[in-house]
């Protein structure tokens, strides 16, 4: 798993890092020691949220900010509870947007 590779080489440099990482993959976090790691339940390519969802975007960049900024120790691992939202803030699908 090259970002927990890239997440710790960058931590040992001095600066602290969030990986952002889909549920299907929660056990890696532990596993490959990663510094600090935001789950989301996203489906796998999505772990920011559907395409488009621009609110739901912000939420989990803000999540990853604050765990940045709150996590007591390296290993640190938090769940975001809100589930994925496969519609946008429109009620439209994002295939529908474009």
């Amino acid at each position: 798993m090259s970002v927990g590779h890239v997440a710790r080489a960058i931590e040992e440099s001095g600066i602290p890092t969030v990986t952002v990482m889909v549920k299907a993959f929660e056990h890696r976090a532990s596993e490959f020691k990663i510094p600090r790691t935001l789950v989301v339940q996203h489906p796998m390519g999505r772990p920011l949220g559907a395409a488009f969802d621009k609110q739901r975007h912000r939420d989990v960049l803000n999540a990853a900010f604050d765990l940045l900024e709150s996590a007591p120790h390296n290993g640190t691992v938090v769940e975001l509870p809100d589930a994925y939202r496969p519609e946008t803030h429109s009620g439209a699908t994002a295939r529908e947007e474009r």
